[in-house]
């Protein structure tokens, strides 16, 4: 498999980034026709390509990992995945939904089915002999460390009951949530990601709402 052999690569590239909650930087001219010619460069080798995708979608695909999982350390491992996959699957990208589409889908699959073995592996560590139960139980999902040394308390707990509450939500709610809140994507365009139709993600974004709101008023100590 290749991978970028000039010292940029995909690791060093995800390291430098910080979770952003505010904008993404999808590019404006992500064409179809741009895709198409930027994953066929990829898909032959070229490290400049590769790393001017990376530069373009890195901040989205590691945002939208650290909405779904949590975890700041997880988020990171996940998007290197992607990219892995991403150039992996290079030579099979058509264009029949955009790239950002696709690597959207990716990091979402991806978040997810660490999100299934978390569970399975919490469920099943309870049957083993080699981690007490109590371990097990008290584990919290880290927040991410603050970038900024004079944030506010009041906005890092705000953060955290964010973090805490989509947590809470059956993973489908969360994604849909996650990609129109944080990502801005359209109903169309998560409907793509997610594989669903517009009418489900408008339900899954609605039923996610109701959810988040009852949740952070509670953290608040509101009826």
């Amino acid at each position: 498999m290749f991978l970028p052999r000039n010292g940029t690569s995909v690791v060093r590239l995800c390291r430098g980034l910080h979770v952003d909650d505010t904008e993404n930087n999808r590019s404006g001219d992500d064409t179809l026709a741009g895709d198409e010619l930027l994953m066929r460069e990829v898909a032959s080798g070229d490290e400049t390509a590769f790393s001017r995708l990376v530069d373009r979608h890195n901040a989205a695909v590691l945002n939208t990992c650290y909405r779904i999982l949590g975890n700041r350390e997880d988020a990171e491992d996940v998007a290197l995945d992607v990219f892995v996959q991403v150039h992996r699957n290079a030579a099979s990208f058509r264009g029949d939904s955009t790239l950002s589409t696709w690597i959207y889908r990716i990091s979402v699959n991806l978040s997810l089915n660490l999100l299934r073995k978390r569970r399975r592996d919490r469920y099943l560590g309870f049957l083993s002999l080699s981690e007490p139960a109590g371990k097990l139980a008290g584990r919290a999902v880290r927040a991410p460390e603050s970038r900024r040394p004079d944030r506010e308390l009041e906005a890092e707990e705000r953060s955290r009951a964010l973090d805490e509450a989509l947590a809470t939500l059956p993973d489908k709610q969360r994604a849909a949530i996650v990609l129109h809140k944080c990502e801005h994507l359209s109903q169309r365009e998560i409907a793509d990601v997610l594989e669903v139709t517009p009418a489900a993600v408008e339900s899954l974004v609605h039923r996610a709402k109701q959810s988040l709101q009852k949740r952070l008023l509670r953290a608040l100590g509101e009826p």
